[in-house]
Order: C-alpha cells, then sequence, then structure tokens
C-alpha cells in the first residue's frame, strides 16, 4: 500500500466497492446488498477483472484473479481488504 494512502476503514471500503460495482453493472448503490454474491447482479468475468484492476490501483496490490471467487461479495471482499491494508502497514 502506498506511504500516502491512508488506510480505510471496512465501511468505507464498502461504500467504495458498492460505488464501483454499481457502476459496473450499471445499478444505484441502494440496489446493491454487500450480502448477495456479485453474480446475482450480472457480474461476468470482464466485470470482476475490471473491479480487481479498480482494487490493485486504488490499494496498490497485485491481486490473483481467483480472489474474486474466493471473496464472492461485497462485505467479504471489503473484510479482505481491511487484512490486507493492516498486513502492509505491518509490513
Amino acid at each position: 500500500m502506498a506511504d500516502s494512502e491512508p488506510v480505510m476503514s471496512e465501511d468505507e471500503i464498502l461504500g467504495w466497492l458498492t460505488e464501483r460495482v454499481g457502476t459496473l453493472v450499471s445499478l444505484p448503490t441502494s440496489q446493491i446488498n454487500p450480502d448477495i454474491p456479485y453474480v446475482e447482479y450480472g457480474f461476468d468475468s470482464v466485470a470482476a477483472l475490471s473491479l480487481l484492476g479498480d482494487i490493485e490501483g486504488k490499494f496498490d496490490l497485485v491481486l490473483d484473479p481467483s480472489i474474486a471467487l474466493e471473496h464472492s461479495t461485497l462485505a467479504l471482499m471489503a473484510e479482505f481488504l481491511v487484512a490486507e491494508q493492516k498486513e502492509a502497514v505491518h509490513s
């Protein structure tokens, strides 16, 4: 994680992820439930790779594409990113 980037809270990450997914699937954020799998919103491999690219850029990470499958909801992804931020700060 870049030194100039502050650590984001889980709620902040969740809000950012919700906005990104809403943009990718053309839905208002109010219609996105963080506990529903991405695929339920019509997420395909192109959208998943786009989201992963956005995450990598925002959090200065290099992620394996399988991360999207392992963390298949916004809530799970936000939890994962909080842990990644903490690891980056402590390393």
